[in-house]
């Protein structure tokens, strides 16, 4: 026997309070198999939630676009922190410079290792900690450093930095609008309970499969379980067997977006 089965993805809330509304927009109020009072719930909230799925997926896409061309510059600020360090050492190695120099730029005197630079936050510091470490050294009398420069490094670094703040700017409306999302699905799914609930309840009489047929075209989903052999008679897409593989599928994806921290490092 199969039974009925909630929505469990945005998507598939979306399909039933379409086919609701197609039901409700081709039916005589009087042959409805719902309230007036909750095909209104349907026509209001509907709009709602589908503008909302839109902001945030428009949202998501436009990070996830943008996230590209900030990686590819926070690797190009990276490496020129690092080769700045690395020249440093070198300087030093050579004698140009005694070991205390690398004070100047918030690295242990006796240190001949590269900072390890694996999160956004380590390059933003050893960046800054460089930019002020030279001005000083330099303001001390000292030769400013060579290949890379700290001018070349400044513009790499503050072309990161800018980027950066700009995704985290992104990252806070797409958050934004996951919320928003979040809050819909409260609604969305007590009006599609109550919604399915009045449906069943008008074909009660009528033979298991009748109602079946009937409440289908309301957007109510049956599924067999996975032990039973037998399937159900071919129907629209929204309400076949296999629209509950195509949800689990987009429920997962939309678990890890929600559950995602970051499209960039911490």
């Amino acid at each position: 026997m199969p039974y009925r089965r909630l929505p469990n993805t945005d998507q598939a809330r979306l399909r039933a309070l379409k086919a609701a509304m197609k039901m409700g927009n081709d039916t005589p109020p009087f042959k409805l198999a719902c309230s007036q009072v909750t095909l209104q719930k349907v026509r209001y909230f509907l709009p709602v939630f589908e503008k909302s799925l839109l902001e945030q997926m428009s949202a998501y896409g436009f990070q996830v676009k943008k996230n590209k061309e900030y990686i590819a510059l926070m690797k190009k600020a990276k490496l020129y922190i690092s080769h700045f360090v690395q020249v440093l050492n070198f300087t030093i190695a050579r004698g140009e410079l005694p070991n205390s120099a690398r004070k100047y730029y918030g690295i242990s005197e006796n240190s001949k290792q590269i900072p390890i630079l694996n999160t956004e936050k380590s390059i933003i510091q050893l960046g800054d900690k460089i930019m002020k470490g030279e001005q000083e050294r330099i303001a001390n009398r000292g030769n400013p450093m060579t290949n890379p420069t700290m001018a070349v490094v400044r513009v790499h670094y503050e072309k990161f930095l800018e980027a950066y703040r700009y995704q985290k700017s992104l990252q806070e409306t797409t958050n934004r609008a996951l919320n928003k999302i979040s809050e819909l699905r409260f609604e969305a799914d007590s009006i599609i309970l109550n919604l399915w609930n009045e449906v069943e309840d008008s074909f009660s009489e009528l033979s298991e499969e009748l109602k079946r047929e009937n409440s289908m075209k309301y957007g109510i989903v049956y599924v067999y379980r996975s032990h039973e052999k037998k399937k159900m008679v071919a129907k629209p897409k929204t309400n076949s067997v296999e629209d509950s593989t195509e949800d689990e599928q987009t429920d997962e994806s939309e678990k890890q977006l929600l559950n995602s921290p970051m499209l960039f490092m911490n």
